[in-house]
Order: structure tokens, then sequence, then C-alpha cells
């Protein structure tokens, strides 16, 4: 049986190279900060492998999780309430779309 496997001939695990981009796409991390990250770790991993890797699997990882991201559209507004929680009165803040579906939810104290 022939299988695609898209981490064939790499030198590092597929789970290392997943890590490495995923890191690198979602917190604000530099190569050399994520070089220096896998290092800590027990890798010797170069900084420019670690961009290689970011551009020839991101667009592929962005395709795979674009369908489970929610569907919104451009105009926003945001809901502001005043409730009460556990006896302290808080700010309620939601971001709405114009749908009427809710993106993020914030709690802040009165005080």
């Amino acid at each position: 049986m022939n299988t695609f496997t898209p981490f064939k001939w790499r030198h590092f695990q597929a789970e290392i190279i997943l890590l490495c981009v995923r890191w690198y796409l979602r917190y604000p991390l530099s190569y050399r900060d994520l070089e220096e990250i896998m290092l800590e770790r027990g890798f010797q991993i170069d900084h420019t492998t670690i961009y290689r890797w970011d551009q020839c699997y991101a667009p592929e990882l962005e395709q795979c999780c674009r369908s489970h991201l929610k569907e919104t559209n451009d105009s926003w507004r945001v809901d502001e309430r005043y409730i009460k929680v556990k006896k302290v009165w808080m700010y309620l803040y939601r971001a709405v779309d114009s749908r009427g579906k809710y993106a993020g939810i914030s709690l802040e104290s009165k005080a």
C-alpha cells in the first residue's frame, strides 16, 4: 500500500516539526526564539530549518484548520452589559457580528 507521508525524508520527527510550526504560527516567537526553545529541550535545530518547515507546512495546516473556524463577517459591534457575579458588579463585554453570533467575551470588575 502506498500512503502519502508529508514528513518522509525529514531529519526530525513529525511531532517536533508540527510543534515548531504551530508555536511559530500561534505565539509571537521568532525563528531564533524557537531555535533556543528546542535547544533547551535537547534538539539542535537551526532557525533556517524552522523557517523552511514553516514555508512548507503552514499552508497545509491553515487549509486543514480553516473548516473548523467559526464563520464570521466584517460587521462587528460590542455588546456591553452590567451584571452581578458572586455579589460583585462587573461589566460584561461581548463581540457580536451582524448576524448575532458571539465571537469573544470579557469580564471586567467595576472597581
